[in-house]
């Protein structure tokens, strides 16, 4: 496994306050109050014993109905709890994967989703997005289909993407969806990000929208990204009703149970958290455009606007080596995660997380464009 070259950027200079750091992917809110005040109370309670595997009742229940709120009705005896959305996807994978199958991912994406599917001894098959003149990336769908031949034994998608900001659209996911069916392919579908969408919409279009319940798909989820709870490592899984209970025997055997004080959080941002996802969403949509706005100015410099998610990806021009240019970006106190770190597809791009303050965001500009000037880079 190769080490990550996010992190591999970011320790060299953590402990750097004149570093801007926008390499990782988190909101820079603190979780909201009514959220920490239930797992607080959890906690006072006493509770903090071993839970049922697949989560606590509530929970289960409570992400039934947000879940059949969004998309199609999900029953609770659908829905896991797991030990954050990374361990969500691990366990997707080892409910289907064996080693030498064939796998295929949408790419460039977060390294752990092709990473996974390695660690258990897969082939994984890389489909990938492509910029247009003005740096947003697109799928060409009849690429990836043409990849998805019999024999295939599952397909790895994360919508909104992390890097890109890429959106599958609705007709794309019901052609895929009926091409998987055909073929009898499993869908793991990462959406982390579906509710940091910008054109209005509640969530991003999602396979849970048009699928079965007893169609071949494992939708991932975390309750890191639209309720800034990135610390509290809680994620959910959405199988068929066939695979919950050898899903449970996978969560036993990886890490048994999530904590029951951090599932009484996860209710309270259920129950009461809706306005505090629509505040979330409407500041990162100020805070891309802003960010756009600054980095169209500087000479060289390729970008779109995303989505979804919260990262701009960028590409400054004649520049091919993304790890030397975010070390290079490390010594003007700029921190940025490389486009290699997510796959050769990405090589000599650059993420942004604009889940910062505006201003922030506009010196981090004014850094980049005084970088490239000193350096005679993008010109």
């Amino acid at each position: 496994m190769p080490a990550s070259r996010i992190r591999a950027i970011a320790n060299a200079a953590l402990d750097r306050p004149d570093v801007l750091p926008f390499w990782f992917g988190e909101p820079d809110g603190v979780t909201p109050v009514f959220i920490r005040e239930a797992a607080a109370a959890a906690l006072a309670r006493g509770e903090t014993f071993y839970a049922h595997n697949l989560g606590i009742a509530p929970l289960r229940e409570a992400l039934a109905r947000y879940l059949s709120g969004l998309h199609r009705p999900v029953a609770p005896g659908r829905v896991a709890i797991t030990s954050a959305g990374v361990n969500a996807l691990m366990l997707a994978a080892q409910l289907v994967i064996d080693p030498g199958d064939r796998v295929v991912a949408v790419v460039p994406v977060w390294p752990n989703l092709t990473e996974i599917p390695h660690i258990l001894g897969a082939e994984v098959v890389r489909v990938g997005l492509q910029p247009d003149a003005t740096g947003l990336w697109q799928l060409d769908l009849e690429r990836l289909l043409a990849a998805l031949v019999p024999g295939t034994r599952a397909l790895i998608l994360n919508s909104p993407s992390n890097p890109t900001g890429w959106v599958m659209p609705e007709d794309q996911l019901q052609a895929v969806l009926a091409h998987t069916r055909r073929l009898g392919i499993w869908v793991i579908a990462d959406e982390a990000y579906e509710r940091l969408v910008f054109d209005g919409r509640r969530a991003a279009p999602s396979m849970l929208d048009i699928a079965a319940p007893d169609d071949r798909l494992l939708v991932a989820n975390t309750f890191s990204k639209a309720w800034q709870m990135t610390g509290w490592r809680l994620g959910w899984l959405v199988v068929p009703p066939s695979l919950i209970d050898d899903l449970g025997k996978l969560i036993e055997f990886n890490t048994s149970c999530a904590p029951a004080f951090v599932q009484h959080g996860a209710i309270a941002a259920l129950d009461q958290g809706e306005s505090s996802v629509a505040e979330l969403v409407a500041s990162l949509r100020e805070r891309r455009d802003a960010l756009h706005a600054a980095l169209s100015s500087v000479p060289g410099v390729r970008v779109a606007r995303p989505e979804g998610a919260m990262y701009l990806f960028l590409q400054v021009r004649g520049v091919d080596d993304s790890v030397g240019l975010a070390r290079g970006l490390v010594d003007a106190g700029l921190g940025l995660a490389p486009g290699a770190a997510f796959g050769n597809e990405a090589e000599g791009w650059l993420r942004w997380c604009f889940a910062r303050p505006v201003p922030v965001l506009r010196e981090g500009a004014r850094r980049l464009r005084a970088h490239l000037e000193a350096h005679g880079l993008g010109g």
